[in-house]
């Protein structure tokens, strides 16, 4: 998500300053996604130079708001429009680690699948209890949130599945310059065997 987009869509509730717009982020995320306010105000700085935000008059207590301006809110309604796309999401570095240990020497890449499990899955009870622990209708943009990563993690677990599975049916390729005649047998496949 961008963090540029989210706090657009919180000043579009209101003005807010830094501090407001974090507590605000959090909430809506349930604290899924820390945002520390160097990011807000790093953030809003960029947002003021593209003219998507403008600063008001600073408070008594020394906080200066922001308000989102026309500009913001048409940014703002054109990403709400748009689709996004799985080229945009960062790259996944789970299947990045495993396509490297299979090509790694001395990896246990079962072990790696199985480490891998066991976390996604308790990550999974976690949130399954965060999610059935409040059911106020205030808390649904919450329990949406909790919702994608539930279903997250329970696709990354039927995904670890079926790598385990593949792994089953693997074999490598003979390093270069080991040469395997057709009908012999190779020790070390028919070993992976035992």
């Amino acid at each position: 998500m961008s963090i540029r987009h989210g706090l657009l869509a919180l000043l579009e509730r209101g003005q807010m300053y830094g501090y407001q717009l974090r507590a605000a982020f959090e909430e809506s995320t349930g604290s899924t996604w820390p945002l520390n306010i160097g990011q807000v105000y790093t953030t809003l700085n960029r947002l003021e130079r593209d003219g998507l935000v403008r600063p008001l008059p600073e408070h008594e207590g020394g906080q200066r708001p922001y308000e989102i301006t026309d500009a913001g809110r048409a940014d703002l309604a054109l990403w709400f429009a748009t689709p996004i796309s799985r080229a945009d999401r960062p790259r996944d570095e789970l299947s990045i680690k495993l396509a490297l240990a299979l090509t790694t020497p001395g990896v246990d890449v079962r072990a790696v699948v199985q480490t891998q499990r066991s976390a996604t899955m308790r990550t999974l009870q976690e949130l399954t209890r965060l999610k059935y622990a409040s059911d106020r209708p205030e808390d649904l943009p919450w329990r949406l949130v909790l919702d994608a990563m539930v279903f997250q993690a329970e696709a990354e677990i039927r995904w670890l599945d079926h790598c385990e599975t593949s792994l089953v049916r693997y074999r490598p390729a003979p390093p270069a310059g080991r040469t395997t005649h057709p009908g012999a047998v190779d020790r070390a496949d028919e070993e992976a065997r035992r």
